[in-house]
């Protein structure tokens, strides 16, 4: 019988490519991958790994393997989550990744009423890109991932993974308390500020991406992470930018916020390893990033 501890190894090498990648990714030393791999290869009586230049590559026969390991271990995750069922107290680790103004704005409160109602439970937060954290999902490295995608840049969901939308989060223009904008009555079309300075999310964010298709030839010239720094930017004179509501539940003084026409919406989703939904941790985490969102500062409900 195959081990499942050397069919996890072999996964994480054929999809990270080296035995030090794989082992950090499944939080164990090289050495015991390296162990779990050979022990596999005489295990199937076969070779399921070879070299290519400084990375492993599948061979035949692992190709064979690793088809079958995905459907097996969500098959023992079903189990796992079946037997967790089962249990009417939560404990044990539950892995969340989320996008950054959601780890502001959503998850300290979501974090807070797991605390208070599942104080056994161990709840882990790693703050990273949306597509990084689907992509962890997806791999089962983490349980449960907030995701924001725009209509204009929307994420595909993988196979395999279950999604939620909490609901939609409204951008609006941000501008100096000076700038003439401010003293509109009514909102502004994006046209009409496209040859304002811009500042803007960094290259490769769902964020910045939405911004070049909204504004067809725009060119930011301030590229900035955290949307709190860029309403700093905008406080003090320098440009203008989109940010949305999530990401701004107190603007600071010497800025002016106008509603944009037609409005920039995101979804903001929750997706969970289709195996893992009947796991109690889950459902409860679930139950409280909606209640979250259902006080959050966004305009629009979820389903």
């Amino acid at each position: 019988m195959i081990d499942l501890a050397r069919l996890r190894a072999l996964r994480a090498v054929a999809t990270y490519g080296t035995v030090t990648a794989a082992a950090a990714a499944l939080h164990c030393t090289p050495s015991a991958v390296s162990q779990h791999l050979a022990k596999l290869d005489r295990e199937t009586a076969r070779t399921l790994l070879e070299r290519d230049g400084r990375r492993l590559r599948l061979t035949g026969a692992g190709r064979v393997l690793v088809a079958h390991a995905g459907r097996v271990l969500a098959a023992v995750e079903e189990a796992e989550a079946a037997l967790a069922a089962h249990h009417t107290t939560l404990s044990g680790r539950l892995t969340i990744a989320s996008f950054a103004s959601a780890c502001r704005g959503l998850v300290p409160p979501a974090l807070r009423r797991l605390a208070a109602e599942h104080p056994q439970l161990a709840p882990e937060l790693l703050e990273c890109d949306p597509r990084i954290g689907l992509d962890l999902v997806d791999r089962g490295e983490i349980d449960l991932a907030l995701v924001d995608d725009w209509p204009e840049t929307a994420i595909d969901f993988p196979p395999g993974v279950s999604a939620l939308t909490l609901g939609t989060d409204v951008a609006d223009l941000v501008v100096p308390a000076s700038h003439p904008a401010a003293r509109r009555r009514g909102p502004v079309r994006l046209a009409e500020v496209a040859a304002e300075t811009w500042i803007a999310s960094v290259p490769g964010s769902v964020c910045h991406e939405w911004l070049l298709r909204a504004l067809p030839g725009v060119r930011p010239r301030y590229l900035v992470a955290e949307f709190a720094t860029q309403l700093a930017l905008v406080a003090t004179g320098l440009g203008v930018a989109l940010i949305p509501r999530l990401a701004r539940p107190s603007p600071p003084s010497g800025v002016a916020v106008v509603p944009v026409d037609p409005p920039p919406t995101r979804r903001v989703t929750l997706a969970w390893r289709s195996a893992a939904t009947v796991r109690p941790a889950i459902g409860a985490a679930i139950d409280a990033l909606r209640a979250a969102w259902s006080s959050a500062p966004t305009a629009e409900g979820g389903q």
